[in-house]
């Protein structure tokens, strides 16, 4: 991360738990943050700040309200990770669609020299082509992912809002999650969008999908997935996120990696090299756009 181009001090911290924010930023006049929360309470310490700098697209982690209230802008960064994360996304599916994980574990445990042929079948394979892709979140991600979808000669379905019917460019939610073989979610968390897959949504999948996260882990009721999983509704799942992130040893999804039909990656979709550094560089545009009276991606007002 270059210095922004005008006079000033930076201070960084390696952590950050949620009690050392409001001592950190009490001085601050721009913050800078990831994945710390910045909520109203540390907020109300910081006499200074004029700005939050979220050097990512979420911003679920500030509290816009309070920000908005004190006049404090909040900006993000926006599709820096427009091929890293559906490059993800497509090895979650590529990886589930031919069961390359449990191939590979039974291999390592010996099973293909029990096999009376060349190759053994433990485990389903399936083309991609042909199949149908249901994107739920029609931004930069979800376009790009169909962009992909479309390459590899796959139906591509984008889902509407919830309780919406079919409109232009899209079907209706529940028609997805019908007639989808793959569904993969690119929305942000929000109270509309938290916990938008659950069992009543399960109960929708007729064709046994997979499903893939790298969006938000609130997105999904995690206890209902593996519910899913366990009585074969979805044929395997990819999630790169979690609701507690780290979880615990104890978290639902630690308990899912029984199943050789569900990968859990520790939220790295969007982390390439190249992406990493677009994300680093758009983040100091931000401040700089903003100490010279021109703010941009201004998310709360």
């Amino acid at each position: 991360m270059r210095a922004p181009d005008f006079p000033h001090r930076m201070v960084s911290f390696e952590e950050t738990s949620p009690e050392e924010v409001g001592g950190r930023i009490a001085s601050a006049d721009i913050v800078i943050t990831n994945k710390v929360p910045v909520r109203a309470g540390a907020i109300d310490t910081a006499a200074r700040l004029r700005m939050i700098a979220v050097a990512a697209t979420g911003t679920d982690i500030v509290d816009l309200d309070t920000c908005s209230a004190r006049g404090i802008v909040v900006s993000n960064v926006r599709d820096y990770a427009r091929t890293t994360v559906p490059e993800h996304v497509f090895a979650l599916i590529f990886a589930l669609r031919r069961s390359l994980f449990a191939y590979h574990d039974s291999v390592r445990r010996g099973r293909w020299q029990t096999a009376t042929q060349f190759c053994f079948f433990d485990h389903p394979i399936g083309d991609l082509a042909g199949s149908t892709i249901g994107i739920i979140g029609r931004g930069a991600l979800g376009q790009a992912v169909a962009d992909i979808a479309r390459a590899l000669r796959m139906n591509v379905l984008f889902a509407g809002r919830k309780g919406e019917g079919a409109g232009d460019g899209h079907a209706a939610f529940g028609d997805v999650l019908r007639r989808s073989d793959i569904i993969t979610l690119h929305v942000p968390l929000t109270a509309g969008t938290k916990g938008m897959i659950g069992a009543a949504e399960f109960a929708l999948m007729e064709r046994h999908p997979i499903l893939i996260n790298t969006a938000r882990g609130g997105l999904v009721d995690e206890v209902a997935l593996g519910d899913a999983l366990e009585s074969g509704r979805i044929s395997g799942a990819g999630f790169d996120v979690a609701s507690r992130e780290p979880p615990p040893a104890d978290h639902a999804l630690m308990a899912l990696l029984k199943f050789p039909n569900f990968i859990l990656t520790p939220h790295v979709a969007w982390a390439s090299r190249e992406a990493s550094q677009v994300l680093a560089d758009r983040t100091i545009d931000n401040i700089e756009t903003f100490w010279a009276g021109k703010p941009r991606n201004v998310v709360n007002g």
